[in-house]
């Protein structure tokens, strides 16, 4: 469990900048660890997974996660800097913060891509390498001082891919673990904002990576996922391979469970092809790939500085779908970047009309402050909204599953749908599949039969003859239990109760300390008194 470390005045040099220092600010004392935390996440996988071990070792000190944030202390807002809604709402969100009189502290790309932002001011910011130390944050916000700790992990000297993983956290979903693999990147994309934030490459060791995966089935999860802001280029910066993780990986997952393969870039999963494709073939691991492509013109590429070619990665969607059959690719689009011209944008049209890709997401371009693509010449909006509309018309010509109708699949539950009816699984390609919400079916492996098919998902009948099974090692941890805390650690309840005690022994401490010295005043002044 992290001890605060409080802060005094006297505060080294080094101490003392906005980068890593604290403004003290009067207050009345409290009992840290016996407040209410709301905690709010935007952006993605990586973001919440830093989310989810902030909550863990706030509640492992005894502080309560809550929902209902009018109700909370503190306010924790974790942010994203990919597009400017995020970043506006969650500008709303400090607003809406400040003016119900809450103590918020924010953390996130936001923040610490851009800390002498106007809205910022007065906040205390935990690092996206500092998320280790947020009870230390919230305690001396709490108290009305202002923290920041912006600094990075290092380890001789280089580096790091951040705080340990093997951290307390609180999942949102029990059964699924999110692991960051690493953070920061090795590209300088013109209209990425995100690099400001987590910088360069900092990869975790795959000792490190292996034992949270081990530790996380021990608990019950049954799915991980691995994250980063690429993946494909995992280990570059610490003389080990994405292939040398996965294959470590694939050794320690229980059978039944489940591995899904983050986000990468072309550039740097070309090296690995034939490797990731064995992988992928291995009944553990989703035959699945996020591969944002962004444009389907070299000349946009080129200006994006992506450092590949749209041949290169039609390489990679060619060689996984010949090794891998059936295997789900998902790619991104930015339409309207400032040097797409029409013929630019018809390339992009013709090679998502070519792959037909299930899951494709498209955005308009929003030229984010202080990258080298905020400075060019904008295509007017009606135009890029024209853009984004024609691709989603392409998008929405074809039904990617309806050829599976009447199929018999073996799939994983994992989550509740969105209309509550249903629960959510998925099959060996990632696809989704909505199964009939019955008692016991979550976590468990199922087998169905196709009877539905829709643009984005399939529904499926229960089998008859087959029996779910659990491919857990045990039973999931409770919904919002603390992950990772040893069998002897303190509860809340006793966290809690132990700060009331020591309060007490405190104060009566003090009344003791207080009678003792007016006892001993008073046989002072009667001894004076009686040498008169």
């Amino acid at each position: 469990m992290p001890r605060v470390r409080k802060r005094k005045a006297a505060l080294t040099k080094e101490q003392r900048p906005e980068e890593n220092g604290v403004h003290k600010v009067e207050c009345d004392s409290i009992i840290p660890g016996t407040q209410k935390v709301y905690l709010k996440t935007w952006g993605c996988a990586h973001n919440s997974s830093d989310s989810e071990y902030m909550a863990g070792q706030l509640a492992a000190y005894g502080y309560n996660i809550i929902d209902d944030k009018l109700a909370a202390d503190v306010w924790v807002l974790n942010s994203c800097t990919v597009k400017n809604p995020a970043e506006d709402h969650f500008r709303n969100e400090i607003k809406a913060g400040r003016e119900a009189g809450k103590k918020v502290v924010v953390a996130g790309c936001v923040p610490q891509g851009a800390p002498r932002s106007e809205f910022l001011q007065g906040l205390s910011v935990i690092g996206v390498q500092q998320i280790d130390r947020v009870v230390e944050v919230v305690e001396e916000a709490l108290k009305g001082n202002s923290v920041r700790l912006l600094g990075k992990k290092k380890v001789e000297g280089k580096k790091a891919g951040g705080a340990s993983l093997l951290l307390p956290k609180v999942r949102r979903n029990p059964l699924i673990e999110i692991i960051s693999i690493n953070t920061g990147c090795l590209n300088q994309c013109s209209y990425c904002k995100t690099k400001h934030a987590r910088g360069e490459l900092g990869s975790y060791p795959i000792e490190e990576i292996v034992t949270r995966a081990q530790q996380s089935f021990s608990e019950g999860v049954c799915e991980i996922w691995l994250t980063s802001e690429d993946t494909g280029a995992y280990g570059r910066d610490i003389g080990v391979t994405l292939p040398e993780l996965l294959w470590q990986l694939v050794e320690v997952i229980p059978e039944g469970c489940r591995l899904r393969l983050g986000m990468t870039n072309p550039p740097y999963i070309l090296d690995h092809l034939e490797e990731i494709a064995k992988i992928m073939q291995d009944h553990r691991v989703y035959a699945f790939l996020h591969v944002p492509v962004q444009s389907g013109s070299d000349g946009v590429l080129g200006e994006m500085k992506r450092e590949y070619t749209v041949a290169e990665f039609c390489r990679v969607v060619d060689t996984l779908r010949d090794r891998v059959p059936g295997i789900t690719i998902a790619t991104d689009i930015i339409c309207g970047f400032p040097t797409e011209t029409e013929e630019d944008f018809q390339e992009t049209l013709n090679l998502c009309a070519k792959y037909k890709f299930p899951s494709l997401f498209i955005n308009q371009f929003y030229p984010r402050p202080g990258t080298p693509a905020a400075k060019m010449q904008r295509i007017p909006t009606k135009e890029v909204k024209n853009r984004s509309r024609r691709l989603t018309d392409i998008f929405q010509s074809y039904r990617p599953y309806d050829h599976k109708l009447g199929e018999r699949q073996e799939v994983l539950v994992t989550e509740e749908a969105h209309d509550r009816s249903h629960w959510v699984a998925h099959n060996k390609f990632y696809e989704q599949v909505l199964v009939p919400k019955e008692e016991n079916l979550l976590g468990k492996i199922v087998e169905v039969e196709i009877i539905e098919t829709g643009k984005h998902y399939m529904k499926g009948r229960l089998s008859q003859t087959h029996t779910p099974s659990s491919p857990s090692l045990s039973t999931p941890l409770p919904q919002g239990e603390v992950s990772g805390l040893p069998p002897t650690a303190l509860t809340k309840t006793q966290t809690k109760e132990d700060f009331a005690k020591q309060e007490r022994y405190i104060i009566l401490s003090f009344v003791l300390l207080i009678s003792a010295l007016l006892a001993k005043l008073a046989w002072v002044c009667l001894t004076m008194l009686n040498q008169i």
